[in-house]
């Protein structure tokens, strides 16, 4: 008897696998990192810089094999038992490969070739083509570009692509498709190429199973002509892509024959995990970034979204996505470069995890009693600005700031960070009734959730799972295997958020907004009326590039 789904979750840093049974008990999970992690250059080679993150393909597959039968011995089932299974993946994260589904980075010709390996979801190099894009796109009135935000970003499909050939035109040639990480997998686990709808939707320009040939053309012909590159049947959010082959069975331990589903993107189908689907309620998603995903029954125009699709989601509804690209990673570069020897000292005394110190040293605070403010661009900004080369802000230093402090600004920045996001919602006409809250961040910070329920003026809900994207892969395994009629009615039977929920303090919150008037005021100087972040960037480039080649020529 088929009794639970297995769900993959592909994330930054790690991969998660959850079996979860068909009534929406979570029987067993295991995680595991990826060896070679986040890359700034190909294995062995010099950095690209800052701007490139990097990964290699045979990470993937290597914790496929740990995870899944280890989630399996400790859910202590059956492999036979298995319905289906399911993987989600960040996005866009794109490799090349050749016309049997070889990484480029597996030749021995291009093994020392950065632009041969996996572009993560964060990799912002491909700034300058997003920014050529966007004005070719503004110039053309590309009817496509508002369900875009009105913006190209680097993070995308196309401007990647373009990266690829302008700087490495042996690798664009030799590249006999383009895939998504996630549908990659989902090849090297049933033999069968298909491409996921949401990937496609929001990270390529596909809308209505077309992309914007015309405009590829006007911006680069060989760009237009790398369009037969991305062929594979357009699969929709609860299709099955297959059944897993032999090679399948052997990466997972489950049986030849077990149907899995489409690849779909990590954030989208966390608001399954969330039990979500009806229109106004936001899921927003915090681990490394964070991803603010949103149902409509109608598409209207939002600036500076990463985009709405049709059916991007859920079926029967408009996807909305927006987000934010540092959130964890930036409370984690403060822990790894501006902290103390004194606090880790006191964490290591205490036996407690830095993270866990600074919550509780800043939760001392009262809103607004540091005087400090950030931006929280510190790997740009992707909403509502949608601009890769702004940086991030700290205002108010002074001779008495504590570290704690600093933590402090840094949650309040996100939490501002995803107002903006909200009022850009409501002032278009989408409305945002309610926030749900997922993933290793809200299950694990009290203080992150509290003081984002006070800047926004809204209770936060969060759900009691942490593995969210892994969850609500598992749920769309029962979908696309045929065990439940409709994805509602699979979220209907195995979604059971039992939500914490923060709520407002109406004092915190008076403070919050005349802070945020503040943030809202930097935010409109730093992203839309001066240059300086830029013009920074820009010098800091030129002159790491003349110290590589004052260090070459030594």
């Amino acid at each position: 008897m088929k009794n639970y789904t297995v769900g993959v979750d592909f994330g930054t840093l790690s991969a998660r696998a959850a079996v979860v049974s068909l009534t929406g008990e979570l029987l067993g999970s295991c995680s595991a990192d990826y060896p070679h992690g986040v890359m700034s250059g190909a294995p062995g080679q010099p950095s690209q810089g800052p701007a490139w993150a990097l990964q290699h393909p045979e990470d993937y597959l290597q914790v496929l094999r740990q995870i899944v039968p280890e989630a399996l011995r400790q859910a202590g089932v059956s492999p036979q038992q298995a319905a289906g299974l399911a993987l989600d993946m960040t996005s866009c994260t794109v490799l090349p490969v050749t016309a049997d589904g070889t990484p480029l980075c597996r030749l021995e010709r291009f093994r020392s070739e950065p632009h041969a390996y996996v572009k993560l979801w964060k990799h912002h190099a491909a700034q300058p083509q997003a920014e050529r894009m966007t004005r070719l796109a503004r110039e053309r009135q590309e009817p496509w570009l508002p369900d875009y935000g009105g913006i190209i970003s680097s993070e995308w499909l196309f401007p990647k692509l373009a990266q690829i050939l302008e700087e490495a035109p042996e690798v664009y040639a030799a590249a006999d498709l383009f895939l998504e990480a996630g549908d990659w997998l989902v090849w090297q686990l049933t033999g069968a190429l298909g491409r996921g709808r949401c990937g496609a939707g929001y990270k390529a320009f596909c809308t209505e199973n077309e992309y914007p040939r015309d405009f590829l053309r006007a911006f680069d012909p060989r760009l237009e002509a790398g369009v037969s590159r991305l062929n594979g049947q357009l699969l929709p959010q609860d299709g099955r892509a297959g059944e897993l082959t032999a090679q399948g069975a052997a990466l997972t331990g489950l049986p030849i024959g077990t149907p899995v589903a489409a690849a779909h993107v990590d954030a989208h189908v966390s608001a399954a995990a969330a039990g979500v689907c009806t229109s106004g309620r936001m899921v927003m998603i915090m681990g490394t970034s964070a991803c603010h995903m949103l149902l409509h029954e109608e598409k209207i125009p939002v600036p500076g979204i990463c985009g709405v699709v049709k059916d991007g989601i859920l079926p029967g509804f408009y996807g909305y996505e927006a987000g934010q690209p540092a959130v964890g990673d930036c409370f984690q570069w403060f822990l790894e470069n501006a902290l103390p020897g004194s606090y880790e000292e006191e964490a290591k005394r205490r036996r407690i995890g830095l993270h866990a110190l600074l919550r509780e040293k800043a939760a001392r605070l009262l809103p607004g009693e540091s005087g400090l403010l950030a931006l929280d661009w510190w790997n740009g900004n992707r909403s509502v600005l949608n601009d890769a080369g702004l940086s991030g802000m700290l205002m108010g230093l002074t001779l008495h700031t504590r570290p704690e402090e600093i933590y402090r600004a840094l949650l309040e920045a996100t939490a501002f960070g995803t107002r903006k996001i909200i009022e850009s919602f409501r002032q278009s006409g989408v409305p945002v009734d309610s926030l749900t809250a997922l993933g290793g961040i809200p299950g694990k910070d009290p203080l992150a959730m509290q003081i984002c329920a006070d800047v926004l003026g809204m209770p936060v809900e969060v759900p009691e799972s942490t593995l969210s994207p892994a969850f609500g892969s598992a749920i769309f395994a029962a979908a696309a295997a045929g065990v439940y009629p409709s994805m509602t009615a699979a979220i209907g039977a195995m979604s059971h958020p039992h939500p914490v929920i923060y709520r407002p303090d109406p004092a915190s919150a008076a403070v919050y907004d005349q802070m945020y008037e503040e943030y809202s005021a930097l935010h409109d100087y730093f992203g839309r009326s001066s240059a300086a972040m830029k013009r920074l960037k820009e010098l800091a480039a030129r002159q790491r590039s003349q110290q590589r080649g004052e260090s070459t020529s030594c």
